[in-house]
């Protein structure tokens, strides 16, 4: 059995996988690598069949009808014969000194006594053109040390996110994770819906992940994510149904998974009002109906956040105070 296993969803990735791939390398036999072709076009299936020649018992390639992204982690996880699973986009890479840090402790985890759940670490947005990297850290959580929800503490504006988790294996495939095909933003459900199964936490504070933004077909490019609107919104709403968070026993974890609902809601809000199309303000409308058909109660707790009440201001002028707020929020966190 592998200690870590990394899927790498490849779609017409000819040009940047290469640079993905060998950052993930270095781990040796301790890691697989799954590189999921999603019926690619270009040259993506010859790429990753070369490297399973070259790396054997280390690499993998796996080819299938084209499914999205949600279906190529799908396969990640139901094909991972990790202790630990780690999705690394095929235009993002690791950094070196943190990935030998972050097995030397996982080693060491599995060798103790607690099974440890989320792994957590930094992520840096790599935004072209940008003259400082954006690190995201987590400051409020305990470092170099096992902690449970209790323990835990999320400022506002503090999201686990795809790129800065490993999940342990066994605990994606008992939480009943299954995403959606064809689907977009998936990695915000990848990450929502096993957290009522977390038990055990660690957080390292060290600069793993390395996010690319810049590329302009990139589905966390503006203009791309508003003409994949609806697809934002149905991952929003697969979100919404999922839990009764009133529900949620501990109290910190139902507080963040509030937070998190509360910001992909928001991101759906505000690309329909970036749109300003009548057919798109008229989905904001909808979207937020289905809220209060489904949760009165969730409604009304989104509309009282901050974000919630700036998003739903009179008229235009309402409407400019919203964009002015996302786009503050784009320099602060170097979003899109």
């Amino acid at each position: 059995m592998k200690l870590l296993t990394f899927a790498v969803p490849c779609y017409n990735s000819q040009d940047y996988m290469e640079h993905c791939i060998e950052s993930l390398l270095p781990g040796g036999e301790d890691v697989e690598i799954l590189i999921v072709d999603d019926g690619s076009k270009d040259r993506t299936a010859e790429i990753a069949d070369a490297y399973e020649r070259k790396y054997p018992g280390i690499v993998r390639a796996i080819h299938q009808e084209n499914g999205g992204h949600g279906e190529a982690l799908n396969t990640g996880i139901r094909n991972a014969t990790g202790l630990f699973f780690k999705v690394v986009d095929s235009d993002d890479w690791i950094d070196l000194d943190a990935y030998k840090k972050i097995l030397d402790k996982l080693r060491e985890i599995v060798g103790g006594e607690k099974t440890l759940d989320m792994f957590i670490a930094n992520y840096v947005y790599e935004k072209e053109g940008a003259k400082r990297k954006k690190v995201m850290r987590y400051p409020s959580l305990p470092k170099e040390q096992f902690f449970t929800w209790n323990e835990s503490r999320f400022f506002k504006g503090q999201y686990i996110l795809m790129h800065s988790v490993i999940y342990r294996t066994k605990l994606l495939r008992e939480c009943g994770l299954e995403l959606p095909k064809h689907t977009f933003y998936v990695d915000n459900i990848y990450v929502y819906k096993p957290l009522p199964s977390v038990r055990n936490l660690y957080y390292m504070d060290v600069d793993f992940y390395r996010y690319f933004i810049g590329r302009e077909d990139q589905s966390v490019n503006e203009k791309v994510m508003i003409g994949r609107i609806d697809q934002q919104i149905k991952v929003n709403k697969i979100m919404i149904d999922e839990f009764d968070l009133w529900k949620i026993p501990n109290r910190r974890l139902r507080h963040y998974m509030f937070n998190y609902l509360e910001i992909v809601t928001v991101v759906s809000t505000v690309m329909l009002i970036r749109s300003g199309t009548d057919k798109d303000l008229a989905k904001k409308r909808e979207l937020w109906g289905y809220i209060k058909k489904k949760d009165i109660r969730l409604f009304h707790h989104l509309r009282r956040g901050i974000l919630g009440n700036t998003m739903h201001l009179p008229g235009k002028g309402g409407r400019k105070i919203s964009v002015a707020a996302y786009k503050l929020s784009q320099k602060i966190v170097g979003f899109n």
